[in-house]
């Protein structure tokens, strides 16, 4: 592009739903519910957990941290898209929209992070009993949950600092919700060949480990399981995984529903609902998954009613 058609943009617009015209009230007050329904069940799983002794484990302190990030994560987005929902400058400034893109990928890699040591959590329970205290105590915990923290805040940095130096001129509207970085390559007219290429193998490396993670434990865990003698100790020792298998279905399902798949294979209103099946759907469901399909959480909220 020409030097002269090149501008400073100062902030972006967040189009989102705007094109659904008399739709958007509908669906303020759907995703309000969404939202309230999210921070509720995350917080009501985080107080079960903190009040009840009996969770005091390293799989419940995983859950805990699981549901902390959750509310985090859909509350990175959400709340923007509540507002703009609501008024008729749907505008984020540009420190705002890649501070968001920064917590945004950082916590939702995070999730995954987590997911994969919860799943690392039960093979050692189910294949390693006998050195679980060991191999899963509280400062090693610490450490693994830490340490993934680190791990993805400066991939999350990198990601962002290089998307935030890329030149934008002309058009300042972002056709989604909030501030994804394939939009944002859209209004660059920077050569964007190098940082494409950067971004798709550190998102592909930092997606992947986890993945790989969850995959291997789950391969031993199944070995584990079908050497079993009876159909009563399969059943038993599998339920102990069967929360945990149905949130990590939800979850990859839904993350490679938006960000698997060829660019042309949908619309761009079908990829913002796509997209918020990750962002929402997925951070809503998760509490109500593990407190409907977990005895010891079901227990511990009956206890906390009664009193």
């Amino acid at each position: 592009m020409d030097e002269g058609n090149r501008t400073t943009l100062h902030e972006f617009i967040l189009l989102g739903f705007s094109d659904l015209g008399e739709y958007q009230k509908f669906l303020f007050v759907l995703f309000l519910m969404m939202y309230i329904l999210t921070l509720f069940g995350n917080i009501i799983i985080i107080t079960l957990i903190v009040k009840d002794s009996r969770l005091h484990t390293p799989m419940y302190y995983l859950l805990s941290c699981l549901s902390v990030v959750d509310i985090g994560f859909t509350s990175t987005t959400i709340p923007k898209l509540l507002i703009n929902l609501l008024l008729e400058a749907k505008t984020i400034s540009f420190a705002g929209c890649f501070t968001q893109m920064f917590f945004f990928h950082s916590i939702g890699n995070m999730d995954s992070f987590l997911l994969a040591l919860m799943a690392y959590d039960r093979y050692v329970a189910i294949c390693r009993p006998l050195h679980y205290t060991m191999m899963m105590n509280k400062k090693l915990l610490l450490l693994q949950v830490s340490g993934s923290l680190v791990i993805v805040c400066l991939h999350s940095l990198q990601y962002t600092l290089r998307t935030s130096k890329l030149t934008y001129c002309g058009s300042n509207k972002i056709y989604h919700f909030y501030c994804e970085v394939a939009p944002l390559f859209k209004l660059s007219c920077s050569n964007l060949r190098t940082i494409t290429l950067i971004v798709m193998v550190e998102a592909g490396f930092i997606l992947c480990i986890p993945f790989l993670c969850v995959a291997i434990s789950y391969g031993h865990i199944i070995s584990t399981i079908m050497k079993m003698p009876t159909a009563v100790a399969k059943l038993k020792t599998f339920s102990t995984c069967s929360s945990h298998i149905a949130v990590v279905t939800l979850f990859y399902g839904s993350t490679v529903s938006v960000y698997v798949r060829p660019p042309s294979s949908t619309s761009v209103l079908v990829d913002r609902f796509l997209s918020l099946m990750y962002i929402a759907v997925t951070p809503m469901l998760n509490p109500f998954i593990y407190s409907l399909r977990n005895k010891e959480v079901l227990g511990a909220l009956r206890k906390v009613l009664g009193k």
